[in-house]
């Protein structure tokens, strides 16, 4: 019979990996506790209009790379592609804006994206994101992004750059939108065709484009930083002064936008020294508004678990991650010994200790090889010889030396 493989796209997390998937998740949490950020977790799909809405319908995440499917009721329904949109739903349906604001929360979860797979891009990938809810200060996006480098700071990434814009608001990005669709106007035929059907619905996502064509049409187009209007100037000004003050590496890039409509004001990514993106985010106005909520302004960032790990492989950094102990492991010789050894296995476990056992039948030396290789502390060897006296033969595994001994005493050394 035909052997049933993986989707492309997607990736076994092996035993081995697992480790160090939990060591970065357990990081992640531990700085957002730092930050007195509390963890939120949302559906794996949601109705599809909450990112047609909330991403954009001329995004590239909606027009080719959403998993879309209509459930046996008929409607339509969409695995997750990101995080924010989710959130915020989640906010407005439970109406989280009556508690204290801001809201801050994470999420650790996975995403899906009907994309080209390559090095630490996959269809479904994994996400750490934070969301500042019910603040407009240009403190909470200096917040996100001190979060943001704190979190590769904590698992040992080094030479990350926070890389910002300011994309304006809706009051001055109109007049930057005419100002960009003027320029374009004799650029747009040398342009990839998805660049050119942008320029009818948000030509700003033009200038993320990384088509070389596109690239070299908008080198000479006008910069969005000198059509902000004067609130949108002075809370960028108000971000940058919160940068130089806790000292952070960064450099303003007046190109950079983000590939999602909902947007407003600061746009950053964390980069690395060769011009990868690891993390980005910004600041979101009107999505809440958008999803039928309040007005409630927001900025966040999601990160990519997945280029975390590659990150630190590139720079040769590991994890501190702990081997999985084995305190304990037990070798029942007999029938009436596999019966008689479960109370004490069960006892050990109680008693907080990891207890591995011997499945195979095949005696004592087939037993304490197995117990050598996961590098067990103790073998408890339990014969007819044991139960009918009641007791454990405790064998010491690293000093030497075996004696038998009741559970109670056993336990009373271990613990």
């Amino acid at each position: 019979m035909e052997r049933v493989n993986r989707p492309r796209g997607t990736a076994d997390l092996l035993p081995q990996e697992v480790q160090d998937w939990q060591r970065l998740e357990a990081t992640a949490r531990e700085v957002c506790g730092h930050f007195h950020v509390r963890e939120i977790r949302t559906p794996l799909f949601e109705h599809t209009e909450l990112f047609l809405r909330g991403v954009g319908d001329g995004t590239d995440i909606v027009e080719k790379e959403m998993y879309t499917f209509l459930d046996k009721g008929g409607r339509s329904l969409t695995l997750r592609p990101e995080g924010t949109s989710a959130v915020a739903r989640a906010v407005v349906e439970n109406k989280l804006y009556v508690e204290p604001l801001p809201l801050k929360l994470y999420y650790l979860a996975p995403m899906f994206r009907y994309e080209r797979p390559g090095t630490g891009r996959l269809r479904q990938h994994h996400q750490f994101g934070v969301e500042v809810v019910g603040s407009d200060s240009a403190a909470a996006d200096v917040e996100v992004m001190m979060l943001a480098m704190r979190f590769y700071e904590a698992i040992g990434a080094k030479g990350l750059t926070v890389v910002l814009n300011s994309v304006g608001c809706r009051e001055c990005r109109p007049q930057y939108r005419e100002q960009l669709l003027e320029y374009l106007e004799l650029r747009l035929d040398a342009m990839c065709g998805d660049c050119q059907r942008r320029s009818e619905k948000n030509p700003l996502r033009i200038l993320d484009c990384k088509q070389s064509c596109c690239q070299a049409a908008v080198l000479g187009a006008p910069s969005i930083q000198d059509c902000l209007c004067g609130a949108c100037q002075t809370h960028f000004a108000r971000v940058v002064q919160g940068l130089d003050a806790l000292g952070l590496s960064y450099r303003v890039d007046a190109r950079l936008v983000r590939g999602l409509d909902y947007y407003t004001r600061t746009v950053f990514e964390v980069m690395t020294a060769a011009g990868a993106t690891v993390s980005a985010g910004g600041r979101y106005n009107g999505l809440y508004a958008e999803l039928g909520g309040m007005e409630l302004p927001a900025v966040g960032f999601g990160a990519g678990l997945e280029r975390a790990l590659l990150l630190l492989q590139e720079q040769g950094v590991k994890l501190a991650s702990e081997e999985p102990r084995v305190d304990v492991f037990a070798i029942p010789l007999g029938d009436t010994a596999e019966v008689a050894v479960l109370k004490a296995l069960d006892a050990l476990r109680r008693a907080g200790l990891t207890v591995e056992r011997d499945f195979s039948g095949k005696g004592l030396k087939s037993g304490l090889k197995r117990a050598d290789r996961l590098g067990a502390k103790v073998a408890v060897i339990v014969g007819e010889e044991e139960v009918a006296a009641g007791k454990l033969l405790v064998k010491d595994l690293l000093a030497g030396g075996q004696q038998a001994m009741e559970l109670e005493e056993l336990l009373y050394r271990l613990t």
